[in-house]
């Protein structure tokens, strides 16, 4: 069973590595057609050919990250950066690029894309994998099936010495397959994934978005807070004046009647600090700032009219902001879960997974609840996005309903700032690159070659000039690529690991509350 499942991985990565060394082949005549519109772009000024074709080069890189992530395992995202806004018209409705002026839109947003396009350089970046895929993938792909195909062959004219050797190099194609598809994808992740600066300039991109909308919600925060001081505290102050002022006069008039009116305005001012003290809990409880989230949860769960079951479970404290916006969102939550959804019972959890902030808060009403139809769990959207947080939530027709925030990075942890080392074995395949990738690459391949090209009588240690005349050239050719391998090995996982720590370094885990600060 363990033999049928091995021999059946084999083929399946036999076959992927030869549709991808195909697409490798078939990427020759994209290169020359973006040779052609590069020539033409550059050449004669036919700068209206290169955002085409940059669409077409940018869509088969992009199925190429696609089948790399589902053929060999390896995803990579997209390395772009964010395209630039739509222009915005003028005072006057005038459209301005640099010094021109346009009556629409059109040519500043085409002006805007091509100078886009031009200057990312994962543009440039695409252009070298497709120039180079032919040749990586094409020939590094295929040369297993070459073998086997030749192994095959020669079983049909038999030599005592030739034949053996080919069926030995069609079975070490079989199992060097799914090596050469790894380190095709090491290829591919190398050229095609983010690089720091797009990382960054995506977060940059999504911060400002999120800017803007934590702007709007504090503006309309500010109203709201305005209008329930005007409408509230500040009329009931002003009607305590005024039933002062009656009482001065009452005074000795009426010394039953001033006592009255001093009674209700005892009263009114109990209530206006009531009313403060409720404004105050809606910007931010005191219970929140003194005891953190857990205690400020059970103490929303007291005067909640469901009852609530709260299980906290965190080891250290998230930051104020992220525990204001957790805590407002269960607030909104369980109001929406007696307003719309009619429960009785409601379940909250709050656990920390690492970095992530997890809040999970259930109810037992009759469900149906749908971000599209109101305002307030877009307005739990609006309120995580500032810390990257996401809200999932599954609220089917009858019920439950489950809310599940996700909040990354909002728990802290000790940042060191300092790059972690390769892993030993990374060190050992750098030093064999550097080592010995010579020895393959110059005097058993290039040097070979040479040699075979111009027929020298010398064959010295030349291994391959050994070998009987239909194996020479295969031997030669294998020689370069394992030479080239090994360089490329020693030059790659350095660059590859130095990149992958300046990427977390641009992570929102070193953008401490990044998105939040407006």
């Amino acid at each position: 069973m363990a033999d049928t499942r091995r021999m059946k991985r084999y083929a399946v990565a036999a076959g992927r590595a030869f549709t991808l060394g195909l697409l490798a082949l078939l990427d020759a005549f994209l290169v020359v057609l973006v040779l052609l519109s590069t020539i033409l772009t550059f050449g004669m000024g036919m700068i209206f050919l290169f955002m085409p074709t940059t669409r077409l080069l940018r869509s088969r890189v992009t199925f190429a990250r696609r089948l790399n992530g589902v053929w060999i395992g390896s995803r990579i995202e997209p390395s772009y950066l964010p395209p630039p806004p739509p222009p915005k018209p003028q005072p006057d409705g005038w459209y301005r690029h640099e010094r021109q002026l346009y009556k629409t839109p059109r040519w500043p947003a085409w002006n805007n894309r091509l100078k886009w396009m031009l200057s990312d350089p994962a543009t440039w970046r695409d252009a070298l994998w497709l120039l180079l895929n032919p040749i990586i993938g094409g020939v590094l792909l295929l040369l297993p099936f070459s073998a086997v195909v030749y192994g095959l062959a020669r079983m049909w004219f038999w030599h005592p010495v030739v034949t053996p050797l080919a069926a030995v190099l069609a079975v070490g194609g079989v199992f060097a397959t799914p090596w050469l598809l790894r380190f095709y994808g090491w290829w591919n992740h190398l050229l095609l994934a983010p690089t720091a600066r797009s990382v960054l300039a995506g977060r940059v991109h999504k911060l400002d978005q999120v800017r803007l909308d934590a702007v709007d919600s504090q503006a309309a925060e500010l109203r709201r807070i305005e209008r329930d001081l005007h409408d509230g505290a500040q009329a009931r102050l002003v009607a305590i004046g005024m039933t002062l002022g009656a009482v001065e006069e009452l005074m000795d008039k009426d010394p039953a009647a001033a006592k009255a009116l001093l009674a209700k305005s005892r009263e009114a001012s109990s209530t206006a600090l009531t009313e403060l003290r409720d404004l105050v809990r809606g910007i931010h409880p005191p219970v929140l700032a003194e005891r953190g989230l857990g205690d400020a949860v059970r103490a929303l769960a007291l005067d909640s009219p469901l009852k609530v079951a709260v299980t906290v479970d965190l080891k250290s404290r998230p930051d104020s902001p992220v525990e204001s916006a957790a805590y407002f969102s269960i607030s909104e939550l369980l109001t929406n879960a007696v307003r719309h959804g009619g429960a009785d019972r409601a379940w909250v959890d709050i656990s920390g997974q690492g970095r992530t902030l997890r809040v999970t808060v259930t109810d037992d009403g009759s469900g149906g609840a749908d971000p599209s139809r109101g305002s307030g769990l877009n307005g739990i959207e609006r309120r995580l996005a500032a810390f990257d947080g996401v809200l999932a939530l599954s609220s089917p027709p009858g019920g439950p309903t489950t809310a599940t925030l996700d909040l990354p990075y909002a728990l802290p942890t000790p940042q060191t700032g300092k790059a972690p080392s390769m892993p030993k074995w990374k060190h050992a395949v750098v030093a064999l690159g550097w080592g010995i990738g010579w020895l393959p690459l110059f005097p058993q391949g290039l040097v070979a070659m040479f040699l075979k090209i111009f027929g020298a009588s010398e064959r010295s240690w030349f291994v391959a000039l050994y070998l009987p005349e239909p194996l020479q050239w295969p031997l030669m050719v294998f020689n370069v690529f394992l030479g080239l391998t090994l360089y490329g090995l020693a030059v790659g996982l350095p660059l590859t690991h130095a990149r992958k720590h300046a990427i977390a370094q641009t992570t929102p885990a070193h953008l401490e509350a990044g998105g939040c600060v407006v």
